[in-house]
Parts: structure tokens; sequence; C-alpha cells
């Protein structure tokens, strides 16, 4: 996850950068049912309002809760399918909690009602993430379910009143890339505390729309507009949280926007070279790293879009020994340093902090997980790679 607004925050308040530290264990991204009552375009997981085998019990979930304490994971990502659809998701909130994770879940917020706002209140997530990927015509069609984008918006208006925190969740696509300011606008207007944006992953479902992902122009546009909003809530000290995932472009690309933005005024100099010192420490992608994920089933995965590679299972391995003795040769290269990306990305001066990007487009458009990323929407220029037949003078960049 990217995260502007915490980045944006050093342009402000002299921020000294840490050094890079890697985390204990790994984020977990635990899709703990693949049922789902919606069956959005976009989706991962292939969900379908239908009851799927294998799935984990409740003793299971908690047993694995249990290990995941032993691989020193800090952050339980409740997700689906429709992780509220499980009828004992509040037990398994419940237990997660006693042993100490930090908690959020992640829904479509249709479910969310008066009926249960007291018992999600009472769950104590410290976050909850509410997709809505555009304006209501959009959003119902794209979701296939009319009526979802207004179900959604009360959703985040019950937990706002609720005191939860709350945040929205957009997924970009060429389709919906209009509608992003009319979603910023919609995030102030309900107060919600954190915007989301995803870039088009092409893994399930969003696999087959890989030909809808933004074109490149259409991303740093709607980038740009995150950039702005996040610095104009800063400026006028409103606490919120612009965040994106999926496109590790976006470091590079928030170092260039800054340079643009504040590089004429000396006053942020030093700012500037913290600022991209702060970007290689948070490095980039961490599948296999710093985020995990664990499937309906139990099986592990890299993160939540190498569905297709199995590291183990938790039915019959722990996950803190899979995790910390894995020879598995993907996981090897993303813990390798610099990871042994080809092409373009390999030649890119902002290895350092893009880790290389999401390695899942890579592998779904070539086979290979280390060809160059095909959703970079950075220029050659920009990357410090020029070819031959293309001419840099007619193209806008910043040197940093």
């Amino acid at each position: 996850m990217f995260r502007i607004s915490h980045l944006l925050k050093t342009m402000i308040i002299d921020t000294p950068p840490k050094a890079s530290r890697k985390m204990p264990g790994p984020v977990v991204i635990w899709n703990l049912i693949r049922r789902c009552n919606l069956s959005c375009k976009h989706c991962y997981a292939t969900s379908l309002d239908i009851d799927f085998t294998g799935e984990l019990s409740t003793q299971q979930i908690k047993d694995t809760m249990d290990d995941l304490k032993v691989a020193k994971v800090p952050v339980l990502i409740l997700s689906g399918g429709e992780p509220l659809m499980r009828p004992d998701i509040f037990e398994l909130t419940a237990y997660a909690k006693s042993l100490g994770f930090y908690l959020a879940l992640s829904t479509n917020g249709t479910l969310i009602n008066e009926d249960n706002i007291e018992q999600i209140k009472a769950a104590q997530y410290q976050y909850v993430g509410i997709s809505i990927d555009g304006l209501e015509e959009y959003h119902d069609a794209f979701r296939r379910q009319k009526g979802s984008f207004k179900a959604s918006l009360h959703a985040i208006k019950l937990c706002k009143n609720a005191g939860i925190k709350v945040g929205l969740r957009l997924c970009l696509t060429r389709d919906n890339k209009d509608q992003l300011a009319d979603m910023l606008e919609l995030m102030d207007e309900y107060k919600v505390d954190k915007f989301y944006m995803s870039h088009l992953n092409y893994s399930g479902r969003g696999k087959r729309s890989a030909d809808r992902d933004a074109m490149f122009s259409m991303t740093k546009a709607g980038m740009e507009q995150l950039f702005e909003r996040a610095w104009q809530h800063i400026c006028e000290g409103r606490e919120s949280d612009f965040v994106t995932g999926n496109n590790d472009a976006d470091g590079p690309f928030l170092l260039q926007w800054a340079h643009k933005k504040f590089g004429d005024d000396p006053l942020y100099k030093q700012r500037l070279i913290n600022l991209k010192q702060h970007l290689i420490n948070w490095g980039g992608n961490a599948s296999g790293v710093n985020v995990a994920n664990i499937d309906n089933t139990g099986t592990i995965h890299p993160d939540t879009y190498w569905w297709s590679h199995d590291l183990g299972n938790v039915k019959k391995d722990k996950f803190s020994e899979v995790w910390a003795n894995t020879q598995d040769e993907l996981m090897l290269g993303f813990r390798q340093v610099p990871r042994p990306v080809k092409g373009r990305c390999a030649q890119c001066k902002h290895l350092a902090i893009c880790g290389g990007n999401t390695r899942t487009r890579a592998f779904a458009q070539t086979g290979d997980a280390w060809a160059e990323d095909p959703g970079c929407y950075l220029t050659d220029l920009e990357i410090g790679v020029i070819s031959a037949n293309k001419s840099a003078a007619n193209i806008e960049f910043v040197e940093i």
C-alpha cells in the first residue's frame, strides 16, 4: 500500500527518514470466504453467490490465528468474497482482537445496515474499507447489482455515525476515470477518513478485463488528482489518508510531481531529498515479504493476486514455518534485493523505490514473473531508459 498522505506530510514537517526496516511479520490479507452477494467485473477471487467447498472451519481459522502470532503478523485484513456472509465473522473477529491483531474489514458494504451496525461497532475494527467504484449508474453495472451504490453509501454513513474509521475504496479503470473527481467529492461530503485507489491487476476477472485498464496518461491524471486532494487536506489541517495499491510506479511518480510543485522553492530543497529517501526506505512492492495472503480454503499465497501460486495450506502446514523457511523459487525472487527483474524494469533508475512493481501483470501477459511490468505508466525517459526509436523532446519530464 502506497501512503500518499503520510509521505506528503514530510513536505510540511521536517521528518528525517528512518532506516529501512523489515516488518517482524507480514500483513496478512485473509479471504475468509469466497461467497459474495455481488459479482464484480474486476474480482480477483472470482466470487459468486454460492457456497464453495473446502473452506476453513471456525476452529481451523482460530488455530491459524494462533500461529500467525508465532509468525509475528501485526495486521489482519479480513476479506472475501464478502466476509460479512460468514455466520461466524464476529466470533472470529473477537478472537483475533483477543490476540492483539490490528484488524481491518474489507467489504462491499451492502450488508451493513441498522440491524448489524452495533455489532460492527462492538467488533472494534480499526478500519472498515467499503468499495464504491463510481457514481450510481456505473457502480451498479460494475458490481452487477442494482441498488448496491445506495446500500454502500448508506453503510459509510452508518459507520461514520457509529464512530468507526471508514474508507472508500475504488478500482481505477478507463471506464470510471472521469468519475474520480466526483468520488473525491463524495469522500468530502461524507467525511470519509480514508480514500484507497487500486490500480487494476490482471488476475481473476481482472485478467479478462486487462484491456479495460486505464491508459497511462489517464492513470497519471488520476494520480495527480489524488496528490492534489491529499495536499489540500494537509494544508487545511484535515486528518485524512489517501493511499493507492497495485502499482508501485506511484512512488517515483509522486517524487516527480513533488519536484514539479515544490522544486523552485528553496524551503523545500531538503524536504525533497528527504522525500526521496522516505520512498527508497519504503521500497515498493512487498509481495512475499511484508504482504501475504490466505485464501478461503487455507492455501497460502505471496499476496492476493497470486492465487495461481500455492506455498502450502494451513490445514496441514503452519503458516509461520512456511513463511520463514520457504525455498519456493518465486518467493526467493521476491526476497532478493534487487529483485531479478528484466527489460526496462532492470534498467530503471527507480528500482530501489518501486521494487520492480507488482509482478502479476508481467506473469499474466508473458508467463514470466520477472519480465518488465506492462502496467508501469512511466515513460522510458522518466525512468532513465530512452529507446533509440523514441524522441525525448516530446516527453515532459522533471529530473529526479
